[in-house]
């Protein structure tokens, strides 16, 4: 849904086409929805429906073929400091400590402070990631759930406005995944301004649990298929919500329309829940 709102993200009838050798492959066929400033919207559907390929044109780093995706009403035309990106791998620089990859992305945003303060942003940020005690510590001394932390904090600490995250969480075990879900929620929901945040994933309860709304995408190639309204207030207790009837309901019908056929559809059939 595009244009009833302010929205920090627009994409208008995106179209992402590759050239192959055996012809033109689409990994993404009209696309069209928008993200508020400040909204949590998780992107889910099955691997090759196009997930990556739509961060990677919010990135910038990939032109579309056709339509159009804006921030703040204006072409994406390349990466930029407004955005902040936090990938599946754990994408530290192995060279530097924790402080030091978490101070050099505050230096790459936010070119005007000076070192002191660059670093006492990113000790500011380490701390709410529980990661004080380890900040002297390079990637390789800790775990994958510490090294993802420490993503998430220089991701947060360069304070950009928009926050796009790619299966975040995949690469961790059950456990670590849960614990980061709820930090990420934490620290987002007590920010002084939210920032918009796209999140991809493939796992129907993270994207409920996090976000205001979830976009469904079909099967390659990509088209949107239901755009959900998440109506659980924040903040969100999980045990609360995993003991609720209403959210058994609701995680049902997603997970119906995800795993339903959604081939053979007109665009009539694609419309909110």
């Amino acid at each position: 849904m595009t244009g009833s709102r302010k929205d920090k993200i627009i994409l208008q009838n995106l179209t992402v086409s590759y050239e192959e050798k055996g012809g033109l492959f689409t990994a993404l066929d009209d696309i069209s929805f928008g993200v508020a400033d400040g909204e949590f919207v998780s992107v889910i559907g099955s691997s090759g429906c196009g997930k990556s390929t739509l961060l990677s044109v919010l990135e910038g780093l990939l032109r579309p073929s056709g339509g159009s995706a804006l921030i703040d009403g204006a072409p994406i035309s390349g990466p930029g400091p407004d955005r902040g990106v936090v990938f599946q791998s754990y994408s530290l620089f192995p060279w530097m400590t924790a402080r030091k990859n978490v101070a050099f992305g505050i230096k790459h945003a936010r070119r005007e402070l000076k070192r002191a303060e660059v670093y006492r942003i990113a000790d500011e940020y380490l701390e709410k990631v529980g990661l004080s005690d380890s900040r002297g510590r390079y990637p390789s001394r800790l775990s994958g759930g510490m090294q993802q932390r420490v993503a998430i904090a220089r991701a947060l600490a360069m304070d950009t406005d928009i926050l796009l995250m790619d299966e975040p969480f995949g690469a961790v075990d059950a456990k670590n995944r849960v614990q980061l879900q709820e930090m990420l929620l934490d620290l987002w929901g007590h920010e002084a301004r939210r920032k918009t945040v796209v999140f991809i994933t493939h796992d129907i309860d993270e994207a409920i649990f996090l976000s205001d709304r979830v976009v469904m995408l079909t099967e390659s190639p990509g088209r949107v298929y239901r755009d959900i309204h998440v109506p659980f207030p924040r903040p969100r207790d999980r045990s609360g919500l995993l003991g609720s009837s209403v959210y058994v309901e609701f995680r049902r019908d997603v997970t119906a329309l995800f795993f339903g056929d959604k081939t053979g559809e007109t665009e009539d059939d694609w419309v909110k829940i």
